[in-house]
């Protein structure tokens, strides 16, 4: 009954999320002729050079379908019903909404169509499904040539759609724009899948580690993991401090090394989701 429920709660989830990915198509992206890369930016393009004879979600769905068919052979059954599901999902959509210019205002519509879209796509991810696309193609292409990564593919695509985008609409300017909406897309895509609450990964290295990991756990009230490393340089074993905070206690953390030990190496990286105690807990998927 609990898997049951929470099947049916993605589902739910998928059919809003692809529900914001055809307003955004519709509404800010078709009617000014942007590509945001991928099937979709295809799609798009069709219908520019047909002079709106060839209806997106149509185009869409017929370049889909044998991308996901061949998602099931090269990958597998663990390819998924969620994505079929939201393929169907989304052409449907995008053939229920209309197509209407809701702003002449070229940089407002690609601003919101990205976030709208960023924000379709980042639910459809987290709830486990796709909607085809570059993703897809891209994973099918890496499987035939080995050679280039899955990423440089799909960058490839997108580049090459976005291209077109220019090319049919005789416009610099819609290629340009039409980048600002991946860009758009991409950073809210990872805002959803990571959330915006980043902590810090925070390496150190010092010849105090008790003193500083001591501080850290007092002061701070934040674990701290010893792991064990070794200079290339000198020979020496050394001890290496982990430590994950949040950003509102990172210049409190570098105080208290540099009050320690000024000659400490401290590196800061992003961590971009944390699970476990003190940070988010860990759900099952």
């Amino acid at each position: 009954m609990k898997n049951w429920t929470k099947s049916v709660i993605k589902y739910i989830g998928i059919t809003g999320a692809v529900a914001l990915m055809a307003t955004s198509i519709n509404i800010f992206l078709q009617p000014n002729g942007f590509a945001p890369g991928g099937v979709s930016g295809i799609s798009i393009i069709l219908n520019q050079a047909s002079n709106g004879f060839i209806p997106v979600w149509l185009s869409n769905l017929a370049m889909n379908i044998p991308i996901f068919l061949g998602g099931m052979l090269v990958i597998g059954k663990s390819f998924g019903f969620k994505s079929l599901y939201g393929i169907l999902s989304l052409s449907f959509f995008m053939w229920l909404i209309p197509s209407i210019r809701t702003t002449n205002d070229l940089l407002l519509a690609s601003i919101y169509g990205g976030v709208i879209l960023g924000l379709g796509v980042g639910i459809v991810f987290r709830a486990g499904g796709t909607t085809g696309g570059s993703d897809t193609l891209g994973l099918l292409l890496n499987k035939k040539f080995p050679s280039i990564g899955i990423s440089k593919f799909m960058l490839m695509i997108d580049t090459a759609v976005v291209i077109g985008s220019g090319v049919v609409t005789r416009n610099i300017e819609t290629p340009l724009y039409s980048l600002i909406v991946i860009y758009t897309c991409t950073r809210v895509i990872d805002l959803v899948l990571n959330g915006v609450g980043y902590a810090k990964a925070v390496h150190i290295i010092s010849d105090e580690p008790e003193k500083i990991g001591k501080a850290i756990l007092e002061d701070l009230n934040r674990g701290v993991t010893v792991l064990k490393g070794k200079g290339f340089y000198t020979g020496k074993d050394k001890e290496v401090l982990l430590c994950i905070i949040g950003r509102s206690q990172i210049v409190k953390l570098k105080n208290l090394v540099n009050d320690i030990d000024s000659r400490a190496f401290v590196m800061v990286t992003d961590a971009n989701e944390v699970l476990g105690e003190g940070f988010k807990p860990i759900k099952e998927s």
